[in-house]
């Protein structure tokens, strides 16, 4: 069986023309990589010396051309690899990419054999590469990146590429039309795991490689990503980094830019929000926020803004977000749309799966339902469901123990610890860094990580410990939060003009829940503190009714 060839030459003129011209790869479908010392651009042609000079004439700080064939490639195959390629280059992280928007190639479509070419194919030529010192890092370790599964070049789903086209529509439209006060505003609408970040981010991508094209209307604009998460800009400046023409200062929490914008007395062109529903809904003069509500300010400052929003991730009183709120901006923008992404990317479980999650956001237990892809399980004490979460790291990576914010146990000199009921097991809350998303440092599978470290990223395995603030009424068998056992003070503040405070926060714990169910692809393990609560779920588990 025929197998993956890598050629090699310098990056000139000099070496193509030493290529016999009686080739079968000049005019057979190939892809290539153009790498330098620090850059690299991943490219696929049938037109092999002819998209060379064409290169070598444009493109700058690289020195080698290298050439992948296989006597089994075709049109199909070789977009497919090179979108997959610029993903894992990406991830990497070995060199800065030249490559630009994918936009044609958002989504692969299926062809003859695509499962061959997808694996066997691919993890040949990805070993190849990795013998010959073109990348750093094994497939797996990269599939577990942060960086990777937020990349601007991955393939998109019908309803993502559709949604994609809509909004870069609406920005090329609306960036030159007259506006009052207020932009024009784009809400997308999708609960966790709907796959919001990915598109988001590669829709920024398209949006800043149009503004270096004299033909858009969005040439030399002044455009924004914006997203009010430690962790998730950590991952938006790190994909900055990896992208040649994404540049780190487009890349921006909300207080900052706008009082930047303020005080420059200027607006942005278009200005893109991820996580829109942790934007804050009141003052906060301590982070320096003098307002009454981010995405208003945001409005003002910027001729179109497109946001990420999910009212059931709203973790604090100051970032409370209701319909009324959001429709109320709606009606003073200039121009409004709004779209919903529905179908679920990161679990891989059923709906009945989903749904019995959704249930226990609406504070109703239902028996544990089954399904053969997704392992929901509920475990006795904290220490046996650590240890399932360690062997689910060390066979797949990425898998992680969460909790509620419930726990405020300190020892070791300020070390903050997440307590089994019983006080016989206990795990570190989780450290921080600033460089590093918290899941992706190796260390962290002996720690609890929080709604703060988590929200937005995937986990392979999760492992949920609900604290003592979310208990069980067994007379009216139903869920019940003690909103006063929930730790996280900060998501307290602000409860002015709240007409009613505990349904609020109990709103926020609920969400907080949602959300650490939802982190993980392939299962979802269950510790409950309160031992009404655990029995139950340990007797749904055991007889399924």
């Amino acid at each position: 069986m025929s197998s993956v060839e890598i050629l090699s030459w310098p990056f000139d003129n000099g070496s193509l023309n030493q290529i016999n011209n009686k080739e079968q790869f000049l005019n057979y479908p190939v892809i290539y990589i153009l790498n330098g010392n620090k850059e690299a651009y991943i490219g696929e042609t049938v037109y092999f010396k002819n998209r060379m000079k064409a290169h070598i004439k444009d493109r700058k700080n690289l020195d080698r051309i290298n050439l992948i064939n296989h006597e089994q490639f075709n049109r199909s195959a070789t977009f497919h690899l090179e979108t997959k390629l610029i993903n894992y280059f990406l991830g990497d992280e070995k060199y800065t990419l030249q490559n630009k928007s994918k936009t044609a190639n958002d989504f692969t479509h299926n062809y003859y054999n695509k499962p061959f070419y997808d694996e066997e194919i691919f993890e040949e030529l990805w070993k190849k590469l990795h013998e010959q010192k073109l990348v750093n890092n094994e497939l797996h370790v990269i599939e577990n990146k942060d960086i990777f599964k937020l990349s601007p070049f991955k393939e998109l789903s019908l309803e993502q590429i559709e949604l994609k086209d809509k909004v870069v529509e609406f920005c090329e439209k609306r960036v030159k039309e007259e506006h009052g006060e207020y932009g024009s505003l784009l809400v997308i609408e999708g609960e966790a795991g709907v796959g919001k970040s990915v598109v988001l981010s590669s829709i920024f991508n398209t949006i800043q490689a149009r503004t270096t094209e004299q033909s858009s209307n969005l040439y030399d604009t002044e455009n924004y990503l914006v997203v009010n998460h430690e962790e998730m800009y950590k991952t938006y400046k790190g994909i900055a980094k990896q992208v040649k023409h994404l540049k780190g200062k487009h890349f921006a929490k909300p207080t900052p830019l706008i009082n930047q914008l303020q005080k420059a007395e200027k607006k942005a062109d278009v200005i893109f929000v991820d996580e829109a529903h942790l934007l804050l809904t009141k003052p906060d003069t301590y982070n320096n926020f003098y307002g009454q509500n981010q995405l208003e300010e945001l409005l003002k400052l910027a001729k179109v803004v497109v946001i990420i929003y999910d009212q059931d991730q709203v973790l604090k009183l100051k970032s409370l977000w209701g319909a009324a709120t959001l429709t109320e901006l709606e009606s003073k923008s200039a121009y409004k749309e709004r779209y919903e992404l529905t179908n679920q990317f990161r679990m891989q479980a059923n709906d009945d799966v989903i749904n019995w999650i959704n249930h226990f956001k609406r504070k109703q237990l239902k028996p544990l339902p089954k399904d053969e892809n997704y392992e929901l399980a509920v475990f006795e004490s904290m220490k046996e469901m650590h240890e399932e979460i360690k062997k689910k790291n060390k066979e797949f990576g990425l898998s992680r123990v969460v909790s509620t914010f419930d726990y405020l146990h300190k020892k070791d000199g300020g070390t903050y610890y997440v307590t089994e009921s019983n006080g016989e097991y206990e795990l570190a809350w989780n450290t921080t860094s600033t460089k590093y998303t918290w899941a992706e440092k190796p260390e962290t599978v002996h720690e609890a990580g929080s709604i703060y470290t988590i929200q937005g990223f995937d986990l392979n395995y999760v492992g949920v410990v609900l604290g003592p603030s979310v208990q069980y009424d067994t007379a009216k068998g139903e869920i019940v939060i003690d909103t006063s056992l929930y730790m996280d003070k900060g998501a307290y503040t602000g409860m002015d003009g709240i007409e009613n405070v505990n349904e609020a926060k109990e709103k926020i714990v609920l969400n907080s829940i949602n959300i650490l169910m939802k982190r993980g692809i392939k299962g979802l393990y269950i510790y409950a503190s309160n031992e009404a609560l655990r029995n139950k779920l340990l007797e749904y588990q055991e007889t399924g009714e």
